[in-house]
């Protein structure tokens, strides 16, 4: 038992956290946000999306007017992603099965056992018998 979490530990991938390490690993995308702003939102790119490679995650940020503070947000959120991934997952605690399962587990057997039973062809009695 203690092997297999030793073996799941350590696949658990680490991703980093540094803000300027992820500044290198990420792709930045600035498109036109959607939803009501009319002529001004229609024209300025302030909407920021993140592609982090190694993990495949994909963050936007689209609330604020100005470009900056939405690359802050995306980083922010990016971040916090990645801590999440990062936490190791806690081992499954085995436990045993509630005797009510096993009751409905062997009521269930029953009724099959008598189906197949009701299938089987009824034998005939010899008359040399």
């Amino acid at each position: 038992m203690k092997f297999w979490i030793l073996a799941m530990t350590s696949l658990h991938q680490k991703f980093d956290t540094n803000p300027e390490v992820l500044k290198k690993e990420v792709i930045i995308e600035t498109y036109k946000s959607s939803g009501p702003g009319g002529q001004r939102k229609n024209k300025t790119e302030t909407a920021i999306r993140l592609r982090h490679l190694s993990s495949g995650i994909t963050v936007t940020a689209t609330e604020h007017r100005s470009q900056a503070q939405n690359r802050k947000l995306a980083f922010e959120r990016l971040r916090d992603r990645l801590i999440r991934l990062n936490r190791p997952r806690r081992p499954r605690i085995p436990t045993s099965t509630p005797l009510k399962a096993i009751e409905r587990k062997k009521g269930e057997k029953r009724i099959h056992s008598i189906k197949k039973q009701s299938r089987q062809k009824i034998a005939k009695e010899s008359e040399w018998d």
